[in-house]
């Protein structure tokens, strides 16, 4: 699986801009500020139809401009296909494959896999549970397309049932409304929390593998998915703290509040890990990611680096380079002298600036 070409128009800082990549590995360098990770930012789009950063689509969209588009073409199993996709402000996305309209951002899913790594990521462990719950959305949504439909129908319903919440204080009988929005809840919400359950125990052998690698078997990594409540217990759970969420006027149980948990020999990381501990689990975690989804699809995703080999010592930057030998890789950098002394052949080198790329 790779990704052949990407075009970007009125995106972000690029007015046009047309790149090739190789199969291979793909370096983009420049000074800072000069739209590295929006190159990156556009592949993640075209696979995943979410920002890499976070940013909603109007603000992908250049300044001064009402609409940005990104077309890709991607190769998988010897098929080629295009995909399109307009962003405009105050509207849905429009997207397509091979010309064809497609209804909802769910159907574009797994025609391009990726796995992104960012200094971002290196941080997970100190963030709050809404990163790891990103983490848990943004993977299986590409690996599971009914998990995809299922968190955004469970987020509607979510919405629905805090704005229900807010109303009932003017207007007590609408109380009685709110089992409706309970059962949406308990209907897409049980699905989510199965799905994280099975990813964690399908990453955790291949987690504690790759981080034994790493470590030399110094460190055992271990991985806990923390449900809010049970698949069996939510509909009683919403019931049962009815009182509280009117008080506070939102949903106070649920997935959205999933959290996961990581232990370095027992220790947790995110209270007790080094700086150098909480670097090697996100790269473990990133590690287990490819091969996961390598064993679930029988493709090798396209791995994303945003600057994070500066973020890694000579032992880590080892251990990340040699997972790219059968694995398109698309990375940037500020200069190219560390990068290249680790592997010396087959780049693909780019010099971003100016809101240009060349290959040189």
């Amino acid at each position: 699986m790779v990704i052949k070409k990407l075009r970007l128009n009125n995106f972000r800082n690029y007015e046009e801009l047309e790149i090739e990549f190789s199969d291979g590995v793909n370096i983009l360098f420049g000074d800072n500020a000069q739209g590295k990770t929006n190159i990156l930012e556009g592949v993640f789009l075209a696979a995943t139809t979410k920002s890499l950063r976070g940013s909603k689509d109007r603000d992908m969209i250049r300044f001064g401009q009402e609409e940005a588009h990104i077309s890709a073409v991607t190769e998988r199993a010897g098929m080629t296909h295009k995909i399109d996709m307009h962003l405009k402000k105050g509207r849905a996305k429009g997207l397509a494959v091979d010309g064809i309209p497609l209804r909802r951002s769910a159907e574009l899913l797994g025609l391009l896999h990726t796995v992104s790594f960012s200094p971002e990521d290196l941080s997970m462990m100190n963030n709050g549970p809404e990163e790891r719950r990103r983490f848990y959305d943004l993977e299986l949504c590409q690996l599971d397309k009914i998990y995809c439909s299922n968190l955004a129908d469970y987020g509607k319903a979510l919405t629905q049932r805090n704005d229900l919440l807010k109303q009932i204080a003017d207007n007590p009988s609408l109380k009685e409304t709110i089992e409706v929005w309970d059962e949406q809840l308990v209907k897409f919400g049980t699905y989510l929390i199965r799905a994280r359950k099975r990813f964690t125990e399908q990453l955790i052998p291949i987690v504690s593998e790759k981080h034994g690698s790493i470590t030399d078997g110094a460190e055992q990594l271990k991985l806990v998915y923390e449900p809010n409540c049970t698949e069996e217990d939510f509909r009683q759970t919403l019931k049962r703290n009815l009182e509280r969420d009117l008080i506070l006027h939102y949903t106070s149980n649920g997935p959205h509040r999933d959290d996961l948990s990581l232990f370095i020999n027992d220790n947790n990381v995110k209270l007790f890990g080094s700086q150098g501990q909480k670097r090697t689990t996100a790269l473990s975690l990133k590690l287990a990611e490819i091969e996961l989804i390598r064993g679930a699809i029988r493709e090798t995703p396209v791995l994303l680096l945003d600057d994070v080999l500066s973020e890694l010592d000579r032992n880590r930057q080892s251990r990340l380079l040699s997972e790219m030998e059968d694995v398109q890789t698309i990375v940037t950098c500020t200069g190219m002298e560390e990068f290249v002394a680790c592997r010396p052949e087959g780049n693909t080198i780019y010099r971003v600036g100016g809101n240009q790329v060349n290959r040189i």
